[in-house]
């Protein structure tokens, strides 16, 4: 065998083990994914029995959900900040959603003395909310905090007069959506905006969850 045939041979069979080592890494990488989506999502809470009430003063109560998963955010309305985006995101999802699924949005305002059931329904409308699928909810605010705080993970601090930089600059707060199951059982957490975070990524992460919490019993 010649200099040249012997360094095509080693050649071919250095590209075949090459190719070897890139099946064998693919084949690894969809088992890894596969047990990740078979793995069911963490517990990380139940969320305690509450009554609030709808952008129609209707009211609204955990039991109302059972059985169906929902996704939940907190804003306000009068919101100089993330809150218009977190809205948006939420309107894409509705968007997004498949029409055969049951699962719901559920929007809290952190400012329930200004945001009434009427103030609610028309920031809904701006963003063209089905009323079917997405709720929007007000109360006390020592409800909202029960719901919001103990049971989402949700948190909404009030800033003092002298922190606030305009006149509607009145809460800190949440800018994550979170999944609940159809036992009400807190299931996801996912980050909408800040540095790397990329809303079509959090779109597709949400949307997965949904289904995955659709399929179990």
């Amino acid at each position: 065998m010649s200099d040249l045939q012997h360094t095509n041979r080693l050649l071919w069979v250095g590209l075949g083990f090459t190719a070897a080592l890139l099946v064998l890494a693919f084949l690894l990488a969809t088992l890894k994914m596969g047990a990740s989506l078979d793995k069911p999502l963490p517990i990380y809470g139940q969320v305690a029995g509450f009554t609030l009430t709808n952008q129609d003063g209707q009211p609204i109560s955990l039991s109302d959900l059972r059985g169906e998963v929902w996704v939940a955010d907190i804003i306000f309305t009068r919101c100089p900040g993330p809150c218009l985006k977190m809205t948006r995101q939420m309107a894409e999802l509705q968007e997004a959603w498949p029409q055969k699924s049951r699962a719901k949005l559920v929007t809290l305002t952190t400012d329930p003395t200004y945001d009434n059931p009427a103030i609610l329904k028309a920031y809904a409308q701006r963003f063209r909310a089905d009323f079917k699928r997405w709720i929007f909810l007000t109360g006390t605010p020592r409800q909202i905090a029960h719901l919001a705080i103990d049971s989402l993970k949700l948190t909404a601090i009030e800033k003092k007069p002298e922190e606030r930089e305009s006149p509607a600059d009145l809460f800190v707060h949440s800018t994550i959506f979170v999944v609940i199951d159809k036992h009400g059982q807190l299931r996801g957490i996912f980050e909408t905006t800040g540095a790397g975070v990329d809303p079509a990524q959090t779109r597709r992460e949400v949307l997965s969850a949904v289904r995955r919490l659709e399929r179990e019993s």
